[in-house]
């Protein structure tokens, strides 16, 4: 399994403006969320990028791509019909192949020497399979992500074989259907923002849009079905995802990107000094 193409989903128009937000990397160097999302996949050995976004944000995005803009193509949903149809979009840019998979409003701060994504990338070319990415994730955060069941089936490595996938469950819901054995009481394994998948996912969406054309579509439904159909994995990626959509989410990308990186020891020094100041 080679990974040439990289797809990006940042069309959701309540958080259409999130990659465009400037960050400090972690080499001290000021750039968009776009630009660091597109290089994480550059790390990784993609050589093609696709954007998916609304209508009319091709000038601020191209902006916003940093050195990589002659290798970006832009893809327009031309209406909101979720997260499912924008992955859809890019089946003109994808073509058969196999793809990575990132959510524009999501920042990865690797825990091992490679990044996240080539983490990924890894796995899936091993196992030649696709793969999501995953996190423990506590319960109180289930209503902010999709998560998987399943079972362990690498070994060592933190590796499942998905049975199912619900979007954003209670719970209760969760409980019942998503537990993982091994995995620490009141924590369920998350969607990471990062996915390996194959150009299957484009036929999966289109059988489920074409049973509820009127609603929106997304794509945990369709990876349920993927899973149910043939082999599906999950690896947990020596990693953290931080949703920059989410309250203080920007900050907590911000100071992990600064923690990670050069002015590790400035940034710490600074926290202390207002944690100090408060405490007056």
């Amino acid at each position: 399994m080679k990974i040439r193409k990289v797809l990006v989903t940042a069309a959701n128009p309540r958080q259409r403006t999130l990659p465009l937000q400037t960050l400090i990397d972690q080499r001290g160097e000021p750039k968009t969320a776009l630009q660091i999302i597109l290089e994480e996949a550059s790390g990784a050995g993609v050589e093609e990028f696709g954007v998916v976004i609304c209508p009319g944000d091709e000038a601020a995005y191209a902006g916003a791509c940093g050195n990589l803009r002659s290798q970006v193509r832009f893809i327009v949903q031309e209406t909101a019909r979720g997260y499912g149809h924008a992955v859809l979009c890019g089946r003109p840019f994808v073509g058969d192949e196999s793809f990575l998979h990132l959510v524009g409003d999501h920042l990865h701060v690797s825990h091992a020497p490679a990044t996240c994504a080539r983490q990924l990338l890894e796995v899936a070319t091993t196992e030649d399979s696709p793969v999501s990415a995953v996190q423990p994730t506590r319960e109180s955060q289930l209503t902010s992500f999709g998560a998987v069941g399943g079972r362990l089936v690498g070994g060592a490595r933190p590796l499942y074989q998905v049975e199912a996938v619900l979007e954003k469950p209670t719970p209760t819901a969760a409980e019942q259907q998503l537990i993982v054995p091994g995995l620490r009481a009141g924590f369920y394994l998350c969607f990471f923002g990062m996915h390996v998948l194959g150009p299957e996912i484009f036929s999966l969406l289109e059988e489920h849009q074409r049973a509820a054309p009127d609603g929106p579509l997304g794509l945990s439904p369709a990876l349920h079905t993927l899973a149910a159909r043939r082999r599906y994995l999950a690896f947990t990626v020596a990693g953290r995802r931080f949703d920059i959509g989410a309250p203080y989410g920007l900050l907590f990308a911000q100071l992990a990107l600064s923690l990670a990186g050069r002015d590790r020891d400035r940034v710490l020094t600074q926290l202390v000094e207002l944690l100090a100041l408060r405490h007056e």
